[in-house]
């Protein structure tokens, strides 16, 4: 299984710029300290991400992340993560989009900034 789909990462809303996921959090899933590694929620924000990116485009595309910034703002913890990606630029060669995460009491936790090139199909 892809390291992607290990996350069940599922797409509760579709919004005109954007989506909105749900993320069960697991304790495989959490650091040392028994909040969600940052790595992990770096993911989550590329998912989200990628989910936006498919949705912009009404079609299934290829692309490969290029940048991705994360500010942690906060430990996250809890049952789920939620996070709500924003299409900020969908162009011909890039697809930029800001992702909020939430934890379960809808603090914000993290906020990151994605970008994805657009690859030529084979």
């Amino acid at each position: 299984m892809a390291f992607e789909h290990s996350l069940l990462i599922r797409v509760v809303r579709k919004h005109a710029d954007g989506v909105t996921i749900h993320c069960p959090l697991r304790e495989d899933l959490l650091n040392s300290t028994g909040v969600l590694h940052g790595g992990v929620i770096a993911s989550i924000a590329d998912e989200a991400a990628w989910h936006a990116m498919l949705h912009a485009y009404s079609a299934d595309r290829q692309a490969t992340t290029t940048e991705l910034k994360v500010n942690y703002l906060r430990p996250l913890a809890g049952k789920k993560v939620i996070a709500r990606a924003y299409t900020l630029r969908a162009g011909k060669t890039l697809h930029v989009s800001r992702v909020d995460l939430f934890d379960t009491q809808k603090k914000l936790a993290a906020v990151a900034v994605v970008t994805y090139m657009l690859l030529d199909p084979k």
